[in-house]
């Protein structure tokens, strides 16, 4: 496996001078946040990340989950390092101070999420998958269901799951056929079967909550009849102590493509006991209350992985010896020179560069965002908001896609070596293929986006965002220095405007319109944004000296002159119509 390192320069500069320290200080509701304990939580979660997760991913897919007669048994290490995470409060991170948690805000979770996903995916999403009942929870649960799971949930001696999906009905939940019944003492009891339920039966815990999307019998039809319940693998007594198993159970695990050390359950309600969230056939409002955090969260997963396989791609690079350069002897006491030397090894390692530098940059403003709308001013609040109504799906949509990119690019590297396990390569991009496919497809974004709420809106949160880079724009104005980056900013910026009028004109005669363009549509708004987020890079490192500055410009320059042209192609796509994808008869895609 690549040697990973965190990537604390990069993120200093992202967080410290991109964004700004600041941000902290107009939040109000959380801890005070100074610039050395910032430092501090990033070099812990850096420790532990490299010392301790990092060695445990290798067999952590060669091992895999195994299943036996219900049971399943975890990789190797994944429980000693689930415990020392929970021991060192990591988990209760951006929990506010009077629920038992240190009161930071979110953002601060991305951070070290960024740095445990990177090294060891499959091991964080035990963690991760916590996190989704304890925000239900909190959204819709009574004083004395917080009062019974919280606190286990935030120390981790207990681990939860979202229990959203089943066999026939994919993403669209409103199908689902779990069932809940009244029992009249205030708890329902839950029949049915979910599957692709990510920590679902597992070794680590001794207790594990899941939050299960059900249906209470006679209630409506679709999204409007579901109902939110906790459903503990084994009851919680009266005085919190662990009482009889629950009738949940793990029927099998998936043989998967990656993160084989995250166990992917089948899930066997048989009669469990349940109780409700919030209010009955309301169960999505709660639920939908994670949705944002689990979006970006899955974006993260594109930089994650990708600056695993880049940093593995850029070693190897420096080091394997192959031909000659073409400008010359690069390595003139050796038979060849590394193949960094050489221009498409060289192309390939600043795409990675540019992608995931790019990424991080957009993510963590969206991180940032997502701390306004619980801690900022009510005019904050409500900006924020919009902006992540309209850049989430973008967000986790588009990174998740270059992600896939980045990791594969990290294969060509290598070459044949990168096709083979040794080197952990494949791996990682076996790891990141799922990350299109969870929390929504990018079709779904893309749906999502453009017919929720691009045209949903009548326009209204896009021009929110493309207002904000024109005043960028504007405001650079007169710099000539920057100029080679606000031309191109500016312009396709511009373009966004002119493509959602052109396909919302056409979808008000055709509604296949907006499926058909959906998802290019989504990839241009992703080389927008990204152009936006470098831009602004770019003007802070043409202002300081330094190797690392030299970098960022360069890679600046690489994107803008490499990567951005990309949006013209998808914007071509997004208004040539639905007929080429639509007009051809089903029955003639295949003779």
């Amino acid at each position: 496996m690549p040697d990973y390192r965190a990537p604390l320069t990069d993120m200093a500069f992202v967080n410290k001078e991109l964004l700004g320290m600041d941000h902290y200080q107009q939040l109000d509701g959380c801890e005070p946040l100074t610039e050395d304990l910032w430092d501090a939580i990033v070099d812990g979660g850096a420790k532990f990340a490299e010392n301790v997760l990092a060695p445990l991913n290798r067999n952590g897919d060669e091992q895999g989950c195994d299943f036996d007669n219900g049971q399943v048994s975890t990789p190797e290490g994944f429980a000693e390092a689930f415990r020392q995470y929970g021991e060192a409060g990591w988990q209760s991170l951006s929990i506010p101070t009077d629920e038992g948690g240190q009161g930071l805000p979110g953002s601060m979770s991305t951070l070290l999420t960024e740095m445990t996903a990177a090294a060891n995916y499959a091991w964080s999403m035990y963690p991760g998958l916590a996190h989704a009942p304890i925000t239900c929870i909190r959204a819709g649960g009574t004083e004395a269901q917080k009062a019974t799971y919280l606190p286990k949930l935030y120390s981790l001696e207990w681990a939860g799951t979202m229990c959203l999906t089943e066999s026939h009905c994919g993403s669209d939940v409103g199908l689902l056929r779990t069932k809940a019944n009244p029992n009249g003492d205030g708890s329902y009891t839950i029949t049915g079967t979910k599957i692709f339920i990510s920590g679902g039966e597992q070794d680590i815990t001794e207790n594990i909550i899941h939050a299960v999307l059900a249906r209470v019998e006679g209630a409506p039809e679709g999204t409007s009849g579901i109902s939110l319940f906790l459903v503990p693998k084994v009851m919680v007594n009266d005085d919190g102590s662990l009482g009889e198993r629950n009738a949940v159970h793990c029927g099998s695990i998936e043989h998967k493509m990656g993160i084989k050390g995250s166990a992917t359950c089948v899930m066997n309600f048989d009669g469990a006991t349940g109780f409700l969230l919030g209010e009955e056939n309301r169960g999505l409002e709660v639920m939908f209350k994670i949705m944002n955090t689990a979006r970006l969260g899955t974006a993260l997963q594109g930089v994650c992985l990708g600056e695993a396989a880049f940093q593995g791609a850029l070693a190897y690079a420096r080091e394997r010896l192959q031909m000659r350069a073409l400008s010359g002897v690069q390595n003139p006491d050796g038979p060849a020179d590394p193949i960094i030397a050489h221009p498409d090894v060289r192309r390939m390692l600043m795409t990675q560069k540019a992608l995931i530098e790019g990424s991080r940059a957009f993510i963590h403003w969206l991180s940032r965002l997502n701390d306004l709308t619980q801690y900022g001013s009510e005019e904050q609040a409500a900006e924020a908001d919009d902006l992540m109504s309209l850049l989430t799906p973008i967000a986790k949509a588009f990174c998740t896609e270059t992600g896939v990119e980045v990791t594969n690019l990290g294969v060509q590297v290598f070459g044949g070596h990168g096709y083979i396990r040794e080197h952990g390569m494949e791996q990682l991009l076996r790891d990141m293929r799922i990350a299109t496919i969870y929390e929504g497809t990018t079709g779904i974004q893309s749906l999502d986006l453009l017919g929720r709420k691009v045209m949903g809106s009548g326009g209204k949160l896009l021009r929110n965002f493309t207002k904000r880079v024109h005043k960028f724009c504007e405001a650079q104005a007169g710099n000539s220095a920057i100029s080679e980056f606000i031309e191109p900013l500016a312009a396709v910026n511009a373009q966004w405007g002119e493509i959602t009028m052109q396909v919302g004109e056409k979808a008000m005669e055709n509604a296949d319109e907006i499926g058909a363009a959906s998802v290019d549509y989504t990839l241009f708004g992703g080389y927008v944004a990204l152009a936006y987020m470098w831009a602004q890079m770019a003007e802070i490192a043409l202002q300081q000296d330094g190797d690392f500055y030299t970098a960022k410009l360069a890679t600046a320059r690489f994107y803008f002159q490499r990567i951005l042209p990309r949006a013209e192609a998808h914007a071509r796509a997004a208004v040539a119509g639905a007929g080429s994808v639509m007009d051809l008869e089903e029955s003639l895609l295949h003779l």
